[in-house]
């Protein structure tokens, strides 16, 4: 199959690789030159491990390339992509991109009589594909629905993963307007095995926010818990959750062996979520519940718990130097807002270099693959906690996990750490002199 795929952020560049690897010939588009040329060239625009390897090697093949022709894409194409962004503004999802990209699209298949099917993959809300793509793609092609094909195909990517959970899928969601729409679309997933779900325009739509939903959740959950946890006193939370997680409903136990399911993750204690999904979503979601005339609390509960956990981070570091931190050293290690990523969107570490900055503690950073202007950021680790009054470990890199507690007693002027994501021993912490706490731990 020939696909056109618009948009060439974190979707829509993994999503291109990806099914180029499949054995589909791809054509990613962008309007952004800059963008376009370092892609050209086998450099990503982000970071997401294997990513250039896999862009280099599927450029070579011939099997995918990049332009900022969208029309000559649109017109050579049997299936064209939507991966443009949905950002989420006043607790509103922003639409523009999506609007522009299906006009744009509409002004090309009106140069056309070839049927073709359009999937909006970017994430969107129920209703959206049907009630406002459909009907601007209407307008600028001339063309009635069922003259092209229409469907809606959410992704399911995590970032640091994304890779290969796009060439092996849990599941395939297709969203159809018709089954002939579905039917088309569907070659292009012909060498995945995964299983396929056909459903209607809605409920594909709706799968992507209620999955994002409910890992938020149980991340939120997880750091009530851990707050109740820290007041009582004498409870470890990463206690408590040995315990949940042996409950054969969430780890089946066959006799012989458990199976840990990837879920267990999320049900786990730290300093709260961020990326480009979860947040936006959640609040996407919430809004658009309270349009329809439904009050999601458990929703405004869960980013409301989201928001204020970075705060705890700060309490714990107050227990450990007092109520005045100005003028304190403090670093902070990782910005991303998790391992294996170089994204800061709503990264944690983000609020929590906020609000050690308004209270006149000196903040620096260090994070493997983040590198931005506006933080003061060391080039090793060792460099950063060097007589520092206190080190906040805010993201879990590999490269952090191997750290012994000598490390930090060496180097720092107080040993202090602040583990808000609890990668660390607290026994070996402790034993070895160094001031040790922890999100959960009383």
């Amino acid at each position: 199959m020939k696909i056109s795929i618009v948009g060439t952020g974190y979707v829509g560049l993994v999503t291109g690789v990806s099914l180029a690897t499949l054995g589909n010939q791809v054509i990613c588009i962008d309007d952004n030159q800059e963008k376009v040329s370092k892609i050209k060239n086998g450099i990503a625009p982000f970071y997401e491990p294997k990513i250039e390897q896999l862009l280099k090697k599927v450029t070579k093949q011939n099997s995918f390339e990049i332009t900022t022709d969208l029309t000559k894409s649109v017109i050579e194409s049997d299936v064209i992509i939507i991966a443009v962004g949905t950002p989420t503004t006043n607790n509103q999802i922003d639409l523009s991109y999506i609007k522009k990209a299906s006009e744009q699209i509409g002004k090309a298949l009106a140069q056309t009589n070839k049927y073709k099917v359009i999937a909006v993959k970017s994430t969107v809300l129920p209703g959206v594909t049907e009630k406002i793509v459909k009907p601007i793609i209407e307008k600028y092609s001339k063309k009635k629905i069922g003259e092209f094909g229409l469907c809606m195909n959410p992704e399911f990517l995590r970032e640091g993963c994304a890779l290969e959970d796009a060439l092996n899928p849990d599941r395939i969601i297709i969203g159809q307007y018709d089954e002939k729409s579905g039917k088309e679309f569907a070659k292009i997933y012909s060498k995945v095995s995964s299983p396929k779900i056909f459903t209607n325009l809605q409920t594909a739509e709706m799968t992507k926010y209620a999955a994002n939903a409910l890992f938020a959740t149980l991340i939120s959950f997880s750091n009530e818990i851990a707050r109740i946890s820290e007041n009582i006193g004498k409870i470890d939370v990463l206690d408590v959750w040995k315990g949940v997680h042996l409950d054969r409903r969430l780890s089946p136990f066959n006799g012989n062996s458990r199976i840990k399911p990837g879920v267990l993750r999320y049900i786990s204690s730290g300093c709260g979520f961020g990326g480009s999904c979860f947040p936006k979503d959640v609040k996407a979601l919430a809004s658009f519940a309270a349009q329809s005339g439904v009050q999601s609390m458990l929703l405004k509960s869960v980013m409301d718990i989201n928001n204020t956990q970075p705060h705890r981070v700060i309490l714990l570091l107050k227990k450990a130097l007092g109520k005045n931190i100005k003028g304190k050293k403090i670093a902070v290690l990782g910005l991303a807002f998790k391992p294996n990523t170089d994204d800061t969107r709503e990264s944690p570490a983000l609020l929590i270099i906020e609000e050690l900055i308004s209270e006149g503690a000196k903040v620096i950073s260090h994070d493997p693959m983040v590198h931005r202007e506006d933080i003061l950021r060391a080039g090793t680790v060792e460099e950063a906690i060097k007589n520092a009054d206190a080190a906040i470990v805010v993201t879990a890199w590999e490269e952090y996990l191997k750290l012994p507690p000598i490390f930090f007693k060496k180097n720092m002027k107080h040993p202090v750490v602040i583990d808000a994501r609890r990668i660390y021993d607290k026994n070996s912490f402790l034993s070895a002199g160094i001031e040790y706490k922890g999100i959960g731990l009383s």
